[in-house]
């Protein structure tokens, strides 16, 4: 294999590029999710922070780039963001924060019916119906979007220390 054949195989096509049709329609989609959240009463810092604690399951650098700076810019706390990771362990979340990420963690791991069935039962406590559906939105469509990050291999532009 020669270099150029083996630079070929390695890089990655960033699917968002390459088919940017259905790109422009993933955006579209989470342009009315936040809509949809805004209407049910989930404020854009708790969008963000369910954007950011699936981005952390998922291992998506690019897209905790992202929403972190989106994050502070709406008010959340450098700390709050610090322990998102262990938000059970703190009582820096409210019990709707806390069942929003709950559900939220569900959703990008539907396969563990038993933390489903918690989730989806704590949520109900707090939650409303809208409420409930526009967090699994939310996490369904940040979700799709780690997943193009990740397979394109976005890369994360870092600021340059000073």
């Amino acid at each position: 294999m020669s270099d150029t054949t083996a630079d070929l195989a390695s890089r990655r096509v960033y699917i968002d590029k390459q088919s940017p049709k259905a790109y422009r329609a993933l955006v579209g989609t989470a342009d009315a999710v936040r809509v949809a959240a805004a209407e049910a009463g989930i404020d854009r810092g708790l969008v963000e922070l369910i954007n950011l604690r699936v981005s952390q399951i998922n291992g998506c650098a690019y897209c905790l780039s992202v929403h972190t700076p989106a994050a502070l810019r709406v008010g959340e706390t450098t700390q709050r963001l610090g322990v998102l990771a262990a938000w059970r362990d703190t009582e820096l979340f409210t019990a709707r924060e806390r069942a929003a990420l709950a559900l939220a963690e569900a959703t990008t791991e539907p396969a563990n019916a038993v933390d489903q069935e918690t989730a989806y039962a704590a949520a109900r406590q707090v939650l409303t119906e809208d409420e409930i559906s526009a967090v699994i939105w939310v996490a369904i469509t940040i979700n799709a979007f780690n997943r193009v990050s990740i397979l394109s291999k976005h890369p994360v532009r870092g600021i340059p220390p000073q």
